[in-house]
């Protein structure tokens, strides 16, 4: 490494070796770099690769820091995210509190399931399926077991279920030997505080961590970087309070602020130059963030020029804004200006269709970040599950779905007995199976029919042979074994329309398989299994052909485009609705709205709507808030028409305004609620008070539901609602 190659404050923190220290990277300012070239440092310096461990959030982010160190070092340094991490850890010490190490881990597909299940158990009729869920993923990031639940702090209704809820998911998990995502943060902090001596191993082992993103920490995360730098205290942390954007997935900003608190006499270095953006963009952002209070002081400058100033467009309608982003997408492909370059971002997922629409009618091929993965297909999880099965003969989730692949005969009710009768007879569930087909003593009844015998018969045959074959197959041959076997490809003729499609993506798995065998030092079929459950939507995203990108901006951190439009910028939508009454919320709004800005390059669209279909109805919008705070100097009006209200500068700041988002009007001393308190109505799941008044039915709340996005006006002597 050459000092020139670097600037002062990047080439300040590779070199700084020992102790806790801080890089406040802002965006496009050579993190990542820093990060593997301080790695390379430490190995230059005599440290041992096997003691240094680097944690990132993405698969994607792993995969490029331990290639550009592979190639300046050629040592193997262990880089990996999170979760990966997490479950290294648990495969090698789990069998410490009774699970066996070869775990399966579940999708939220699977995770459902096991939840319905606990649900129809305990006979629970008020807690809703992904209320449930939310709570438990909430409690687990948090570190709270059951027995540790507040009940006051839970909906009155589910407040005395909820806690045994979250029990039995726990009990179901374990006798199936499987977990969520949640257990790879949950798990190792649950073993580290239990089991001193193998913390003290863990300790022992990296001596130098290097943390990315730190920002988007949530409280297990943190839990699990304290525990492993409480001796050597030797932390790299890199991140940014100004995009920190994942609160709703349990991320803190307060554990970056809080850094120098947790780790006394740490160094703080500032990244400050930006190697992506030109200053325009630059200072409009620069000026918005300032706005917020929960930040370290920093600005952002780049030596790329001024560059064009961010055109802003004021639209009519949702299909007018459409329809000039699309016009301006095809200006940018005349100017050679690949559609792999540019982006469309928006707030909410609901918005991309007027964008898809006006893309289909002109021809622009797209592709929306954050759909549909590949690997929650339904072929895919098809096959998946019949290596799962034959691998762990306790997963019940995998079962259930490969049993009728074909039919067999074999309904819930049954399935359902098999489970309750393998738990009662302490077997695993085939091995249940094959002693009801064997006619074997057993204290619970089982009648099966012949049709039945015969399926379950057939069914089992096919386990054991891939349960025998996996030892001695390739991966590829493994998953065409089970696709033949179970007779998978008669099943999806079922279905001509969607055929072809659903066999190539099982041609793509089979080539995914081979591809990952020839590129893994160790492949097993346990180790593709969790590679393929830890897999998102985004990673896959590379790679296609070019296409013009759209997606919320929670999926465009880190990426970087020539070419950025931001769509909705208008109050109620972004900032959203949900956020108006709080000001940590606002501000994470105002951090969203600067990653988009900061992930252009060159050019910079913004844009907003006088009216919108929104929730359902059509309604008037008023320019974002977030415009007013970008000074007019780096903001040039493209709209081919006068718009229906003033441009957002000529406004008055709504920060100096009592608050004229939130309607304010009092109700009377009967009134439960008022505007902005979150409440839980049994039928509509979790929302907001937005207003309360007198209607014709008495007192009425207008309430925001979160769980389908709709505003409801509810009549306060029929509403059944609960204060959170």
């Amino acid at each position: 490494m050459k000092k020139e190659e670097f600037n002062p404050q990047q080439w300040e923190a590779i070199q700084s070796i020992e102790g806790p220290i801080l890089v406040l990277a802002g965006a496009g300012s050579g993190k990542t770099k820093v990060v593997t070239s301080r790695i390379v440092n430490l190995i230059d310096q005599g440290v041992p690769p096997s003691q240094i461990l680097a944690v990132t959030f993405t698969n994607k982010a792993a995969g490029e820091m331990r290639e550009r160190v592979h190639k300046l070092t050629h040592q193997p340094v262990l880089v990996s995210t999170f979760h990966s991490f997490g479950s290294r850890v648990l495969r090698e010490c789990i069998d410490c509190i009774g699970y066996s190490r070869h775990f399966h881990i579940y999708d939220e597909e699977d995770v459902e399931k096991i939840l319905k299940i606990c649900i129809a158990e305990l006979n629970i009729d008020k807690i809703d399926l992904k209320q449930a869920r939310s709570l438990i993923s909430h409690y687990k990031n948090s570190l709270v077991h059951p027995e540790d639940v507040n009940s006051f702090d839970l909906p009155r209704k589910i407040a005395d279920s909820f806690p045994k809820l979250y029990s039995l998911y726990l009990y179901h998990l374990k006798t199936s030997n499987a977990l969520d995502f949640d257990d790879l943060l949950y798990l190792p902090v649950k073993i580290w505080r239990e089991h001193p001596h193998i913390l003290d191993h863990y300790q022992s082992i990296w001596n130098f961590i290097l943390i990315d993103e730190y920002q988007d920490t949530n409280y297990a995360q943190y839990e699990i970087i304290q525990l492993l730098t409480q001796k050597h205290k030797n932390i790299f942390a890199v991140g940014d309070p100004d995009q920190s954007i994942y609160s709703w997935r349990g991320a803190d900003v307060e554990n970056i602020l809080n850094f120098e608190k947790d780790f006394k006499g740490a160094k703080v270095i500032r990244l400050e130059q930006n190697y992506r953006s030109t200053m325009s963009i630059l200072n409009a952002a620069n000026a918005l963030i300032s706005y917020n209070r929960s930040r370290y002081e920093k600005d952002l400058w780049s030596d790329l020029g001024e560059g064009n100033k961010i055109n802003l467009f004021s639209a009519n309608d949702d299909r007018t804004e459409a329809a000039y982003i699309a016009s301006q997408v095809e200006s940018y492909r005349d100017q050679h200006i690949s559609l792999n370059n540019m982006v469309v971002f928006y707030r909410t997922n609901a918005q991309s269709r007027s964008f898809e629409d006006h893309l289909l009618s002109l021809g622009i091929p797209y592709v929306i970040i954050g759909g549909v993965s590949f690997y929650q297909r339904r072929e895919i999880k098809d096959i998946l599950a019949f290596l799962k099965i034959s691998i762990l003969p306790t997963d019940y989730v995998s079962f259930s779905r490969t049993i009728n692949l074909p039919k067999r005969g074999l309904g819930d009710a049954t399935l359902e007995k098999i489970r309750l009768n393998a738990n009662q007879e302490g077997l695993t569930l085939l091995a249940y199976c094959e002693a009801v087909l064997k006619g074997l003593p057993l204290k619970t009844a089982l009648r099966l029919n012949a049709q039945q015998k015969e399926g379950l018969t057939q069914y089992l045959h096919i386990l054991h042979t891939l349960h025998h074959m996996r030892q001695k197959e390739s991966l590829e041959q493994l998953i065409k074994l089970a696709i033949q076997l179970s007779g998978y490809l008669d099943f999806l003729k079922e279905d001509q329309e969607s055929f072809d499609d659903r066999k190539e993506n099982l041609s793509e798995l089979i080539a995914k398989a081979k591809e990952w065998q020839e590129s893994t030092p160790s492949p097993t079929l346990e180790g593709f299994l969790e590679e393929l459950t830890l897999k998102s939507s985004l990673d896959e995203a590379s790679g296609e052909q070019e296409h013009l990108n759209l997606m919320t901006i929670h999926n465009g951190k880190g990426l970087e485009f020539t070419v950025t439009f931001i769509a909705g910028l208008e109050e109620n939508l972004f900032p959203h609705i949900n956020t108006l009454d709080r000001e940590d919320a606002i501000e994470e709004e105002r951090r969203l709205c600067y990653v988009g800005m900061t992930r252009a390059k060159k050019h910079l669209h913004l844009s907003y709507c006088s009216k919108r279909a929104l929730w359902g109805n059509i309604r008037f919008q008023k320019p974002s808030r977030f415009l007013m705070e970008i000074p007019k100097k780096y903001l040039e009006e493209v709209s081919p028409y006068k718009s229906s209200f003033p441009p957002p500068f000529e406004r008055e700041h709504p920060r100096v305004m009592a608050n004229p988002y939130v309607k304010k009007s009092l109700p009377d001393s009967n009134c439960v609620f008022a505007p902005g308190d979150r409440i839980y109505h049994q039928e509509f799941g979790i929302g907001q008070i937005q207003e309360a008044y007198q209607g014709s039915l008495g007192l009425t709340y207008k309430v925001f539901f979160d769980k389908d996005q709709s505003l409801k006006t509810l009549a306060a002597k029929f509403a059944p609602l609960n204060k959170i």
